[in-house]
């Protein structure tokens, strides 16, 4: 059976034109519990804020689709599905084009970020049937992965994290030529650049949409600590050297710009998430997270430099952050 790469396609960098993005609406009260309202606050507003810029469709359950389309409104649209939890980024399909314009579906295995729930049939099985509704060809990698652990630039380099693909809940004894071979054949890439991850990040196992992400070819952006004093802060510098001593696909050094992460939100939830990069590149537009903190300012500027030709959104995500994600771990971009 053919694969992505065999067929001649791609997938496009996260910056280059969409025709609509997805998400999945926050309805289970045993995986938000007391934080469910205030997560499907974060939705609404994350999915009105990127309406003003693409078409947006929320997936939710049948039961609970008419709540949903009463808190996003009218400029959302929806479409009924089964689904176990609310993360488009890692349960939904990767959406790879060919030069002729066909747009594809390739699908990783997902697991529930290494079956850390034991409620992810639906989930798992959401890739295929969006592909299905969409009508589109579809191909299957063999890896158990999810969309949040990879970036690329659109022009062969792909970023990920050892502490993702190379984990033994999901890929046991895979070696990283083993990894690179599936990825070149699911995404259509020609190089993989590898970061450590985040110590810190138990949930999703140091998704590289925390660490850091192409914003446009041969620029990265990096994450970092603020705090000398903490731990992170040489675990965080890991993943930067590791840029820096990396090239692209084209042979290409990487310029770097660096942005600090949200370190002085607080929470009570051990899952927190406090990444400024984990921002949706919509039509026109960025859409990034704000925490309520003075640190705010200075990201929104950072990224607003990097994207000087689009909008930068900010929408507050203390609701979403505190079910381990961000704004980009919530939305999957379709390309035109």
């Amino acid at each position: 059976m053919q694969t992505a790469l065999e067929a001649g396609y791609r997938m496009p960098a996260e910056w280059e034109p969409h025709s609509r993005c997805w998400m999945a609406w926050p309805c289970f009260q045993d995986l938000w519990d007391e934080g469910l309202n205030a997560a499907q606050a974060g939705y609404a507003a994350v999915a009105q804020a990127i309406s003003d810029f693409e078409p947006v469709t929320m997936l939710a359950p049948p039961d609970v689709v008419n709540q949903a389309r009463a808190q996003c409104g009218t400029t959302v649209d929806m479409l009924a599905v089964d689904l176990d939890d609310s993360w488009a980024r890692d349960a939904g399909p990767n959406f790879v084009k060919h030069d002729n314009g066909e747009v594809a579906a390739s699908i990783f295995h997902f697991n529930a970020w290494g079956q850390k729930y034991p409620r992810y049939r639906k989930d798992a099985a959401l890739g295929h049937r969006l592909a299905e509704h969409l009508g589109l060809r579809t191909f299957s990698s063999p890896l158990f992965m999810e969309g949040g652990g990879i970036n690329l630039d659109g022009e062969g380099t792909l970023l990920t994290t050892e502490q993702c693909v190379l984990n033994s809940n999901r890929n046991p004894g895979i070696t990283k030529a083993e990894a690179e071979h599936e990825f070149r054949h699911a995404l259509g890439i020609e190089k993989v650049i590898w970061l450590k991850g985040d110590p810190d990040d138990n949930e999703t196992d140091g998704h590289v949409d925390g660490v850091a992400c192409f914003v446009r070819p041969g620029v990265v952006m990096v994450e970092v600590c603020p705090d000398r004093s903490s731990h992170r802060y040489e675990a965080m510098n890991e993943n930067l050297e590791a840029v820096r001593c990396a090239t692209d696909a084209k042979g290409r050094s990487l310029e770097i710009i660096l942005i600090e992460e949200a370190y002085e939100a607080e929470s009570a939830s051990r899952l927190f998430c406090r990444s400024y990069i984990n921002f949706y590149i919509a039509n026109d537009a960025v859409i990034i997270p704000t925490y309520g903190i003075e640190r705010d300012a200075q990201a929104a500027m950072i990224i607003g430099q990097a994207f000087p030709d689009r909008a930068v959104v900010q929408v507050d995500v203390t609701g979403i952050a505190c079910g381990g994600g961000g704004i980009h771990c919530i939305t999957q971009q379709q390309p035109i």
